[in-house]
């Protein structure tokens, strides 16, 4: 009789011995679920992209490929004062404009639409203080607005110069005097009042809604 209430107890003992056993098995497999599931991304972002405060998207920031052409960038005026979205939509290329030669054989014609909105006026910075536009070639090189004879093409409708007001905009453009490699696929950058660099890729080829229109200014 002993024998077998041993035995039962036994039998008891094993089955309570069991349960807590599976119950320490369970923890481990729910702990790392539920503190991934509460750690938020690094970036803020859940898929991994870029900066949302850089006014670009994910690769077309500084040292990425940049924007495409038409793209808008939220750029810091002159001095730090106000906001420039500006947008490059159009780059025409021409051997001759506004009766000049270019001396390298080439003009890349941009323009571009600057548009002031905060609540002060912006401009950009001029290229004497470091600021401004650079035509960068797939190899590298930098080239300024005042190469060759870039500085003597100009278009009347695209020569905005000044300050813009809170809500308006004004059509500008850059000239660059380029070799046929140096137009090839080229970055366009522009230096804006805190020192950073907006990028946008150039096509190879006359782009944008204005073509036709900068072709018949730069006709002398």
């Amino acid at each position: 009789m002993r024998a077998r209430i041993t035995a039962a107890t036994a039998v008891l003992l094993l089955a309570a011995l069991t349960a807590c056993g599976g119950g320490d098995d369970d923890k481990p497999t729910e702990k790392p679920s539920t503190s991934s599931a509460g750690e938020p991304t690094l970036s803020g972002d859940p898929t991994g992209g870029g900066d949302p405060s850089s006014g670009e998207p994910s690769g077309g920031g500084e040292g990425g490929e940049g924007l495409a052409l038409g793209k808008a960038a939220q750029t810091t005026g002159d001095g730090g004062a106000g906001v420039l979205e500006i947008t490059p939509n159009t780059v025409v290329f021409v051997k001759e404009g506004s009766g000049e030669t270019a001396e390298n054989g080439l003009f890349a014609v941009v323009t571009m639409k600057d548009k002031a909105t905060a609540d002060v006026a912006a401009d950009e910075p001029a290229p004497i203080s470091g600021g401004g536009w650079t035509w960068m070639a797939p190899d590298g090189e930098m080239i300024g607005w005042d190469s060759g004879n870039s500085t003597n093409v100009t278009l009347d409708k695209y020569s905005g110069s000044d300050p813009v007001q809170p809500g308006g905009y004004q059509w500008r453009s850059q000239v660059f005097d380029l070799t046929p490699a140096q137009a090839k696929g080229g970055t366009l950058i522009y230096i804006d009042g805190e020192n950073k660099a907006h990028r946008w890729k150039m096509p190879s080829t006359d782009s944008g809604p204005h073509v036709a229109e900068v072709k018949k200014q730069l006709a002398p």
